[in-house]
C-alpha cells in the first residue's frame, strides 16, 4: 500500500484513512447508528457516534427547515398546543 500511495502522489496514505473518509461520507448522507455500525463491522455504538457526532451540521438543517416553516405560516395565527 505504501507503494501504491507513493506513486499516486499521496505518501502517508494509510488504508485507514480511506476507512475513515469512507464512513464520514456516510454518516453526512445521513446513515443512521445502525447503518453506520454494520458498515463498519462494529457491534458497539461509540465508533459509530463519532462520525455522527462530526457531522452535526443536521441539527442545524433542521433548526433552519422549522425556522421557514414559522417564518412561511400565511394564518398568522399559532399552533394548537399538541394532545398529548
Amino acid at each position: 500500500m505504501r507503494r501504491r500511495a507513493a506513486a499516486m502522489g499521496l505518501p502517508g496514505l494509510h488504508l485507514h484513512d480511506l476507512r475513515h473518509t469512507g464512513n464520514m461520507f456516510a454518516a453526512e448522507s445521513g446513515a443512521g447508528l445502525k447503518d453506520l455500525m454494520a458498515r463498519m463491522g462494529h457491534d458497539n455504538v461509540r465508533a459509530a457516534m463519532i462520525y455522527q457526532h462530526a457531522v452535526r451540521g443536521a441539527d442545524e438543517v433542521i433548526t433552519d427547515a422549522i425556522n421557514r416553516r414559522l417564518e412561511t405560516r400565511d394564518d398568522g395565527q399559532q399552533d394548537e398546543a399538541p394532545t398529548g
